[in-house]
């Protein structure tokens, strides 16, 4: 059929999900800046004197600026093909913790 309601590749496809296979410049700003942003509220919660078990695990973890590119911006997937991928690509990923990964990998 021609008109408005032909069948397209798009249309028979079901959902199309746009998802970049890698991260733009900006978006690796904003995440760096997100990163930047949990270390000095982390820094503020040490320095009022607050103790706690989740600020004591908090503090094991590496800064932002401390952690390679490779851990910024790409996680462990034991599914890809190097068995990393793009850290976007994971659900819900601006609200994760995702500053460890397995060691070698």
């Amino acid at each position: 059929m021609f008109g408005a309601f032909r069948a397209t590749q798009v249309n028979l496809g079901g959902l199309l999900w746009k998802i970049p296979w890698r991260l733009s410049h900006t978006r690796k700003a904003n995440a760096r800046a997100r990163l930047k942003k949990v270390d000095a509220v982390i820094e503020a919660v040490r320095a009022s004197g607050v103790q706690c078990n989740a600020l004591d695990q908090a503090l094991e973890l590496p800064k932002e600026h401390e952690m390679p590119a490779r851990d910024k911006y790409t996680v462990f997937s034991p599914h890809a093909k190097g068995y990393r991928k793009g850290i976007h690509k994971v659900p819900k990923w601006t609200r994760l913790t995702l500053r460890t990964n397995p060691k070698g990998f």
